[in-house]
C-alpha cells in the first residue's frame, strides 16, 4: 500500500493523547491547527487520491515519459541549494521545477488540467481568483520568516511525499520524533521494500510533472532531505546529474537549529525555543559523511562536489562550469540571469539573527565533530559561531507567476 496510513493515524493519536510536557502540548495555537489540519487534509488527500487514479486512466502515457539528465541538489540544511535552485530555475529555456502550488494543490496531471481550466475560466472574468490567490500568498505565506515561500515559486518537492505520509517533513508538523520512521537515515535505515515504495512514488510524480511540462526541459530540484537517500536516488534516476552543497559547519548548524525551531514554532507551542538539538546534530552530520562518502566511491563526470564559499565568491564561473560538465545547453541570457539574481540576494536582508551559545554548542564543539569536514573543505575555523543569517536566497518576485 503506497500511502503510509499506520504514521497518518499514529500521528493522529499523538495529537490527542499524552502531548503535556512534549514539544506538541495541547496549546491554544496547536489545538487551532491540529483541528483546521484534520479538517482540511483528509479530504484533500482523498481528491488528490482520485486524481491519481484518473491520471492512470486517462494519462497513461506519462509513465514512459523520459527523464533526461535531472538535476538534483543536495546538501545540508541552510547550505546555499535553494539560492542555487531558483536560479536556475530562471533559465526556463533549459529547465523545469516543481513550484509550492504544484506540489500541494496539483501534483498530479488531472489536477493540472482542472487548474488550467478554472484558470481560462477566471481570466474571462478578469482574472479575481488570481489577484485574490496573489494576496493571499503575499500576506501569508509571504510573511514566513527565514525562507522565502511563495505558491508560484519552486519549492523542496521532498514535500510531495506528504501525500504518502513518507516524508520527515512529517515531524515539523507533529513534533514526536520518538514516533517517526528514520527518514532523516534513509538509505541505511530503511527497509529495501520501504525504500522501493517511496522512491517510486516520487519518480512517478516527476515523471508526471515533464508529462505535463512537455518533456523538452530538464528537471531541477533541491532537497537537502535527500542526502540520506542518495543511493536510492541514483537507483531510481540512472540518468540524474547530483550536485552537493556544502556550507562551513559554524554557520550551517547554528542556522539549521534556528530554522527548524522557527518549523516547529509554526505548527504549535514547543516546550523550549530550539528543540531536539541532538537529533539535529547527529542528522548534520550524516548528511556530510553520507553522501560524501557515496560520492567519493562513486567517481562521475555526472556527480559534483561543491562548496557554499566558492558558489557565492564566483556564482556565475561556477554555475557556466556545471552547464558544461552536466552537458545543459549555455544559454545567451545566462549572465543576466545570475547577475539578477545575485542583485536581489544583495537587495535583501534577513532579520534572522541567532547565537550558537544560546542552543547549547559551543564553536571548538562544532570544531571538534565536523573536524573532517573542516579539513576536507578547508573551511574557516576562526569564525564567530554568531551570525546573522546572510545566506544567499532570492527574494520572491512580487510578478512571479
Amino acid at each position: 500500500m503506497t500511502y503510509n496510513f499506520r504514521l497518518f493515524w499514529r500521528m493522529a493519536l499523538r495529537s490527542f493523547v499524552g502531548t503535556k510536557n512534549t514539544h506538541g502540548q495541547l496549546t491554544r495555537k496547536r489545538i487551532f491547527f491540529v483541528l483546521l489540519f484534520y479538517t482540511v487534509w483528509p479530504l484533500w488527500t482523498v481528491f488528490t487520491w482520485a486524481c491519481f487514479l484518473l491520471d492512470d486512466l486517462f494519462y497513461p502515457g506519462y509513465k514512459t515519459q523520459p527523464l533526461d539528465k535531472p538535476l538534483f541538489i543536495i546538501g545540508n540544511y541552510r547550505s546555499g541549494s535553494t539560492f542555487l535552485h531558483r536560479l536556475l530555475s530562471r533559465d526556463t529555456h533549459s529547465f523545469t521545477s516543481l513550484r509550492t502550488w504544484e506540489i500541494f494543490i496539483t501534483p498530479t496531471i488531472t489536477q493540472r488540467k482542472i487548474s488550467r481550466l478554472i484558470g481560462r475560466i477566471d481570466k474571462f472574468f478578469g482574472a479575481p481568483l488570481k489577484g485574490f490567490l496573489h494576496n493571499i500568498d503575499q500576506r501569508g505565506l509571504g510573511q514566513v520568516k527565514i525562507h522565502r515561500i511563495s505558491l508560484f515559486e519552486p519549492e523542496e518537492d521532498e514535500n510531495i511525499l506528504l501525500h504518502i505520509w513518507s516524508t520527515s517533513f512529517v515531524g515539523f508538523m507533529f513534533p514526536f520524533l520518538e514516533e517517526m520512521p528514520p527518514y532523516t537515515f534513509f538509505d541505511e535505515t530503511l527497509p529495501a521494500a520501504e525504500k522501493q515504495r517511496i522512491m517510486a512514488f516520487y519518480r512517478a510524480c516527476v515523471q508526471r510533472h515533464l508529462y505535463v511540462d512537455g518533456g523538452k526541459r530538464h528537471f531541477v530540484s533541491k532537497n537537502p532531505a535527500f542526502s540520506a537517500k542518495i543511493e536510492t536516488l541514483a537507483e531510481f534516476f540512472p540518468e540524474a546529474r547530483i550536485l552537493y552543497l556544502a556550507r562551513n559547519p559554524l554557520e550551517m548548524l547554528p542556522s539549521t537549529v534556528s530554522w527548524l525551531g522557527y518549523a516547529w514554532g509554526v505548527f504549535g507551542t514547543p516546550l523550549e525555543k530550539y528543540p531536539y538539538r541532538s537529533q539535529i546534530l547527529d542528522l548534520a552530520r550524516h548528511w556530510y559523511t553520507h553522501p560524501l562518502k557515496y560520492l567519493d566511491t562513486h567517481p562521475s563526470p555526472n556527480h559534483l562536489i561543491l562548496s557554499y564559499d566558492h558558489l557565492i565568491q564566483n556564482p556565475e564561473r561556477i554555475i557556466r562550469g556545471l552547464y558544461r560538465q552536466f552537458g545543459y545547453p549555455e544559454q545567451e541570457t545566462l549572465e543576466k540571469i545570475v547577475t539578477q539574481a545575485v542583485a536581489e540576494t544583495h537587495s535583501y536582508k534577513s532579520d534572522h539573527h541567532y547565537s550558537c551559545e544560546t542552543m547549547g554548542f559551543s564553536r571548538e564543539q562544532i570544531l571538534r565533530d565536523f573536524e573532517d569536514i573542516f579539513v576536507r573543505f578547508d573551511f574557516e575555523t576562526g569564525l564567530q559561531a554568531k551570525t546573522s543569517d546572510l545566506i544567499l536566497e532570492p527574494p520572491v518576485p512580487a510578478s512571479a507567476e
